[in-house]
C-alpha cells in the first residue's frame, strides 16, 4: 500500500505558495483543517521535524481513507487524522491539548475526487444520485432540497448562493417538476430546470445551480464563519492564518474577517479609536495561481489565497 496521498486523487492548489504562506517551522504545531486527498497535509510533513506535529480535519469517510497513507508512512507519529467538521476546531483541538497552533490552512470546496465521483453528485458533468453532502453517512442531501423547500425558500438559496438571475422563475419551475415527479438524480434535475437555462451559457448556469445546492446542504457559509472565528482561538499570537477559496461568497467572508474581525458591517474600535481585530493581512490582494499552475490545473483558475497573522495585541489564545 502506498504511503503517500495519490494525486490523482486530488492535486493540491498553490501548493508551494501555501507551503511559504505558513512559515512552517519543523518543531512547530499545524492544523490542516480540509484534509481531502491530503496533498497539502502531506507536504507539511515533510518538512516538520520529530517535534513538530499536523491535525488533519476532515468528515469524508473517503478521506479519512486517505488519511491511513500518511498514518502509516514515515510520518506517522507527527500526524493526527480528526474525523470532524472544521465548525468543532476548537473543540477537538482542546480535546487534544494542542491549542496555540503555528498555522492553519484551509483549501475550501470541493475535492478533485469528489468532483469527479458520480456516486457523490457534485458534478453536472455525469448523471448521479442528487446528494452533495461532504459527508456522505448524514445529514440532507440535495434531493432532499428539492423535494423539500418551500418555492420561497428555492428562490431565496439559488439568488444568494447560486447568484441565479431568475432564481425566482428557476425556483418555480422545480416545485412545478416536482409536483409531477420525483428529483432523485442529476438527470432528473436537469431536465426539470431545462426551460430556465440560458442558451449557450449551460455550463456556467448549471454550475450555479449546483454550487447553490451544495452550499445550502452543507450550510457552507456557516460553518466557515463557525471556523473562522475560532482561529482567532486556536492559533498563537504570530501564528499564520492561511485560506484559499473558490467563489465570491467565500472569499468575502475571509477578507472581511481578516480585514475587520467580523463578516458583516465595520470593524469594532476601542476608546481611542484603534481597530480591534485579530488578525492582520499579510498580503493585500488574495494570491493567485501562476500561469503555469493555471494550464496544468483547471481547478486552481478560481483560487484566491488570503493569509494573515495572529494579532499580538490581543488576548492570546489558549495553550502556549
Amino acid at each position: 500500500m502506498s504511503t503517500t496521498p495519490d494525486t490523482t486523487y486530488h492535486r493540491p492548489v498553490m501548493l508551494a505558495e501555501c507551503l511559504e504562506a505558513l512559515q512552517l517551522r519543523p518543531d512547530g504545531r499545524y492544523v490542516d483543517v480540509t484534509f481531502g486527498g491530503g496533498g497539502h497535509s502531506a507536504a507539511i510533513l515533510e518538512q516538520l521535524g520529530p517535534q513538530g506535529h499536523l491535525y488533519a480535519f476532515d468528515q469524508d469517510a473517503d478521506a479519512e481513507q486517505q488519511a491511513q497513507k500518511l498514518i502509516q508512512g514515515p510520518y506517522g507519529n507527527r500526524f493526527t487524522f480528526i474525523r470532524a467538521n472544521f465548525s468543532q476546531l476548537y473543540d477537538e483541538l482542546a480535546r487534544r491539548n494542542a491549542l496555540g497552533i503555528d498555522g492553519l490552512l484551509a483549501d475550501l470546496g470541493v475535492s478533485s475526487h469528489q468532483f469527479d465521483t458520480p456516486e457523490r453528485g457534485f458534478s453536472t458533468r455525469f448523471d448521479g444520485p442528487l446528494d452533495m453532502r461532504m459527508n456522505s453517512e448524514e445529514g440532507p442531501s440535495a434531493a432532499d432540497v428539492v423535494a423539500e423547500y418551500s418555492e420561497a425558500e428555492l428562490h431565496r438559496i439559488f439568488g444568494m448562493y447560486g447568484e441565479v438571475t431568475n432564481a425566482r422563475t428557476l425556483a418555480k419551475a422545480l416545485v412545478q417538476a416536482r409536483n409531477a415527479q420525483a428529483i432523485q438524480s442529476i438527470a432528473d434535475l436537469k431536465k426539470a430546470i431545462q426551460s430556465c437555462v440560458p442558451r449557450g451559457k449551460e455550463n456556467k448556469y448549471l454550475a450555479q445551480v449546483f454550487q447553490a445546492l451544495r452550499l445550502e446542504v452543507n450550510d457552507e457559509m456557516g460553518v466557515l464563519q463557525a471556523m473562522l472565528t475560532q482561529t482567532a482561538q486556536v492559533l498563537r499570537p504570530g501564528g499564520r492564518l492561511v485560506v484559499m477559496s473558490y467563489h465570491s461568497l467565500e472569499d468575502r467572508l475571509v477578507k472581511n474577517y481578516i480585514g475587520q474581525g467580523k463578516f458583516f458591517g465595520d470593524a469594532e474600535k476601542d476608546l481611542f479609536g484603534n481597530v480591534q481585530r485579530p488578525f492582520e493581512a499579510v498580503t493585500r490582494k488574495p494570491v493567485t495561481a501562476s500561469e503555469e499552475e493555471l494550464k496544468e490545473n483547471n481547478r486552481s483558475r478560481s483560487a484566491k489565497l488570503r493569509v494573515a497573522e495572529r494579532n499580538t495585541l490581543v488576548a492570546k489564545p489558549d495553550g502556549r
